[in-house]
């Protein structure tokens, strides 16, 4: 994902700054998020957080009066019946709600999650009469106030990793002054612990090689589909795999009372709870799965597309459906990766899979999508897309009335534009000459583009900039912000990486590359470098940047493409180029990590480069 420039989303920022304007100065976590652990022990992933979503009751929290865990009248929960609500007396008043957890030792990230919803009588623009305070140990991580009223839940984040093999009190103040009530209400509270310092023998990567076959049928405007997916996977783990879990990433744009992503009708094992904000649904496999061995699972599908021009969201007529195929979470040496969504950049984290989706839908409605499409007549006024997709981490796809603009590149890449209404010809134009040039250039420094044709809808609505999935990307009138999504056809598409936890190597590989294609240096970039805490470093996870939100994009897509310009420079041009085409070679269809790449830079030269790293905060 491209952030947009400022200009171009300027409601969008004006609203985040002014929350950010009206929080109170917090406390920040003093260690970074990939701080070691003293112990070495392994870590075990869990989500420590008991009944965060007081749906089972009041135990083990600590509640100043019985009425703070409650589902009566007046607020809502996030998900299910139950919520915390705090305040909201009218007259001087403090709730108090906590609870004793233990954050695993060994474990390299922990990641504190919870939806708050603030109303208040106050009318003032300025004064913080009524304060909510989230802590951590003695930690304050949060306050916030009447200031930061909002219509609905809004997800806050916090990277508490430095307190890994450490029991501490999870702990939230709320306080009323004498008049006019504000009501603090929490849901869904949740702290998710992964990452190892010292990954356990047996680091295989499972479910592999996993096989999809899709089949949906969409309402008349395209922003219902409903039908059926199966998938087949094997096992690589020399450990037997009792269960799997599929992502529903996209849970998050609506509640858990009301998910966008139904599954239903499990076949192959059984369904449990959903879990991470509903985003991740464990299936029970009907047996144990030795290594080796293989079996499927199906499910009935619903997606149900959100209003808003977003990555999941409809524009008018014209729907854009990305991460709404459930797909099977990733195990690995740190166990079962099931980090919270997020929507500052990506999350996700997934193996190189086959994709085979039909998708039934009006004639009237355009279908571009991830892989190789073809259309056969359905039926009456109805069109059948069926795509076929191979070696992709992912499948995406848009319906509505678009006018469409192809060309091949000149290495022959097919190039589809999809312009949504309002775009003119000449930008619709321009942009399939950008894509055609970008695609070549990124083909000649990191290998031949292997997945057919490359389908691009433009839209200039899209608040986030870009979105990229494999084969198809979401994008504005752009050139830097497309040749960008398009770079991402090899940095998160072809060579893979945990996008939650190492998001550097795909964002700021992605913009070396589009400086590359672009002919930029990044001439004395680096010597720009300002750290805003010996905490800030190029390899933190999207935990620690969700807490520290302003600072992303300057971090990961800034520093990080001048500390690759940095190392071009120490390299040379000639080696840099080799180590990042040998690179790409070695990892294609597979996934990056940053020690594999210190590794591949290290063995690129005779010099050292430990204080190149140290320099660059590079850390892994």
């Amino acid at each position: 994902m491209r952030p947009t420039p400022r200009k171009a989303i300027a409601a969008r920022v004006l609203a985040v700054a002014a929350l950010a304007a009206v929080c109170l100065p917090s406390t920040p976590v003093a260690a970074a998020p990939h701080a070691a652990p003293a112990a070495a022990a392994a870590c075990t992933p869990a989500q420590v957080v008991t009944n965060g979503g007081f749906e089972s009751g009041t135990s083990p929290w600590t509640q100043s009066s019985t009425s703070v865990i409650t589902s009566r009248s007046g607020q809502t929960a996030h998900g299910g019946s139950s919520f915390a609500w705090l305040d909201g007396v009218g007259s001087t008043h403090t709730d108090t709600l906590s609870q004793s957890v233990t954050i695993p030792s060994g474990c390299s990230s922990a990641s504190l999650t919870f939806w708050l919803h603030i109303d208040t009588a106050e009318t003032t623009s300025s004064t913080a009469y009524d304060k909510l305070t989230a802590k951590i140990g003695s930690t304050t991580l949060a306050t916030y106030s009447n200031l930061n009223k909002a219509s609905g839940y809004a997800q806050k984040s916090f990277d508490v990793s430095a307190f890994a093999g450490q029991t501490v009190t999870l702990a939230f103040t709320g306080t009323e002054d004498s008049s006019l009530q504000t009501s603090f209400v929490l849901d869904d509270i949740a702290l998710n612990t992964s990452g190892d310092t010292t990954p356990p023998a047996d680091s295989a990567r499972t479910p592999a090689a996993p096989a999809y076959t899709v089949s949906l049928s969409s309402n008349t405007a395209g922003t219902v589909w409903t039908g059926h997916e199966s998938t087949t996977f094997t096992n690589a783990s020399s450990t037997a795999l009792s269960e799997v879990y599929l992502r529903l990433w996209d849970n998050y744009h609506g509640t858990c009372s009301a998910p966008p992503i139904t599954v239903s009708n499990v076949t192959g094992g059984t369904a449990g709870a959903l879990s991470v904000a509903c985003t991740a649904l464990k299936i029970t496999l009907a047996s144990p799965l030795a290594q080796g061995q293989s079996t499927s699972i199906g499910f009935d599908l619903g997606i149900t597309v959100p209003s808003g021009a977003d990555r999941f969201g409809y524009d008018g007529a014209f729907s854009f459906i990305g991460n709404a195929l459930p797909v099977l979470a990733v195990k690995d040496g740190a166990g079962w990766h099931l980090d919270p969504y997020t929507n500052n950049g990506e999350s996700f984290y997934s193996l190189a899979a086959d994709f085979k989706v039909t998708l039934d839908h009006p004639t009237s409605l355009l279908v571009p999508a991830t892989g190789t499409s073809v259309d056969t007549p359905g039926s009456s006024g109805r069109t059948v897309t069926t795509a076929t997709a191979s070696k992709v981490r992912d499948f995406a796809w848009a319906a509505g009335p678009f006018t469409k603009i192809s060309g091949t590149s000149p290495a022959g890449t097919a190039v589809n534009v999809y312009s949504v209404s309002g775009i003119s010809s000449a930008n619709a134009q321009s942009m399939l000459t950008t894509a055609k040039s970008a695609v070549d250039a990124h083909a000649a420094r990191f290998g031949a583009y292997p997945y057919g044709e490359l389908d691009a809808v433009i839209d200039n609505n899209f608040w986030f900039g870009g979105m990229e999935y494999p084969g198809f990307v979401l994008d504005l009138v752009s050139t830097t912000a497309l040749t960008h999504e398009i770079g991402h056809q090899w940095f998160y598409g072809i060579v893979g990486d945990d996008e939650y936890n190492s998001p550097w190597l795909d964002e700021a590989f992605t913009d070396y590359a589009t400086d590359l294609a672009q002919n930029k240096t990044g001439a004395s970039c680096w010597s720009s470098v300002s750290w805003a805490s010996s905490a800030e470093k190029i390899t933190n996870s999207m935990a620690y940047w969700d807490a520290h939100s302003s600072r992303y994009s300057t971090v990961i897509y800034g520093y990080g493409k001048c500390a690759l310009h940095d190392l071009r420079r120490l390299l040379g041009d000639t080696a840099m180029a080799k180590l990042l085409k040998d690179y790409a070679t070695s990892h294609w269809y597979g996934v990056s990590t940053t020690a594999e790449f210190k590794a591949a830079a290290q063995a690129a030269t005779t010099t050292d480069l430990t204080s190149f790293w140290t320099t660059h905060r590079i850390e892994g």
